[in-house]
């Protein structure tokens, strides 16, 4: 076996064609957009090489390429740990730990000489929004940005030497269910008419308003939890422009007591329901074509929460069933969207699982975010929990 650094062009397109043998036969892998994993790795579009680098490989034996990894890191994320971490994601690889074994010890020798002392994965060089966790339970086509594997790699991983660091939780709703807990919507309609809160939803208009206003929440909602990583305003903004095919305005909402920011909930359009039937993540001239009809005649029906969060002084007083009061009414009005998926949500957040409970989610899927320590005598440690 043969491990062949990505360097040019002819090996970029060779790291997209290992999926197609291991999915072949796979009817719920649904290929992601190409363009999005090669910005990952552009420094011109992707703010974390500011702080950080990251490199990819391919396996190769007897002619075929069998396997590929990634490995990245940065220093706010490295830094956020009892030791320096790295990542390693991207990863497919055929049923064989030799081969996987290859690939991460490739990748654990790359970050080693970078000073990192442990690996998470399978993870992404961006936001945890996208192509974060391996999948163990829910092996079903999943929406847009949720990794999806096949159920092996698991014992590759675990083989090798990972060990879950978190779980990863992903609920469905549809928000228009009349079936839906009657206090909730009460409790809904209660919050969203109280003197002195208001709600808005984004616009590309306003959109440094908006980032740093989801900047001071998250920052406040989250800076408690020691893993907790500040966000980046370049990041966030190439994100939004990036993406603009997955977002609608009117799903994005902001929370306000007394003009102050207190409250943030973003949902994405599931653009993998018209990859399905693309059956390609390469956007050429004519699947643009293809996923612009689609789009145009309602065939995304889900939507998928990624980010819902409260600043501590707000939490427990019911912000989040005034956002859905509010989001209700637009999916009323656009009636074509039934579902939403909120993933994905940490075992480390007891409350916020709770919370999706309470408003009648189901569970649908389990995603894990392992580590593996290099130095094998450490002590392993799962994420703290948030209280």
């Amino acid at each position: 076996m043969e491990v062949i650094e990505v360097t040019n062009s002819e090996l970029v397109n060779a790291f997209h064609r290992v999926p197609e043998s291991i999915y072949k036969n796979d009817p719920n892998h649904i290929p992601p957009l190409k363009r999005m994993i090669e910005n990952t790795f552009d420094p011109a579009k992707n703010a974390r090489f500011k702080r950080g680098d990251a490199r990819r490989w391919i396996l190769k034996s007897e002619g075929n390429y069998i396997g590929r990894i990634a490995a990245f890191y940065d220093q706010n994320y490295a830094s956020g740990y009892d030791q320096p971490t790295g990542c390693c994601g991207y990863f497919e690889c055929i049923n064989n730990q030799e081969a996987a074994n290859i690939l991460f010890g490739t990748a654990k020798n790359w970050l080693q000489q970078h000073g990192m002392e442990a690996m998470d994965g399978p993870v992404n060089f961006d936001e945890n929004f996208f192509f974060w966790g391996l999948l163990n339970e829910g092996f079903q086509p999943q929406t847009f940005g949720m990794n999806y594997n096949p159920a092996y790699y698991f014992y590759l991983f675990e083989n090798y030497g990972f060990k879950t660091y978190y779980e990863q939780y992903s609920y469905s709703l549809d928000i228009t269910d009349p079936d839906l807990p009657e206090r909730f919507w009460k409790i809904a309609d209660w919050v969203a008419k109280k003197p002195g809160y208001s709600f808005e939803h984004f616009t590309y208009k306003d959109q440094k308003k908006y980032i740093d206003d989801f900047i001071e929440i998250h920052q406040k909602a989250w800076g408690n939890h020691g893993n907790y990583k500040p966000l980046d305003f370049d990041v966030l903004k190439a994100t939004l422009n990036n993406a603009k095919i997955l977002i609608d305005e009117e799903f994005i909402w902001y929370v306000y007591h007394d003009g102050k920011p207190i409250a943030f909930f973003m949902q994405i359009l599931d653009l993998n329901q018209i990859l399905q039937k693309i059956k390609s993540g390469d956007l050429t001239l004519w699947n643009i074509v293809k996923l612009l009809y689609y789009k145009s005649r309602k065939v995304i029906t889900r939507c998928r929460v990624i980010v819902l969060g409260v600043i501590p002084a707000y939490q427990g007083k019911g912000i989040e069933s005034g956002i859905f009061h509010h989001l209700k009414k637009v999916m009323l009005k656009k009636s074509w969207y039934n579902d939403m998926e909120m993933s994905w949500v940490g075992d480390f957040n007891p409350k916020m699982n709770a919370l999706f409970k309470s408003f009648g989610a189901e569970k649908k899927l389990t995603h894990h975010t392992l580590r593996y320590l290099f130095d094998r005598e450490k002590e392993f440690k799962k994420a703290p929990i948030i209280h």
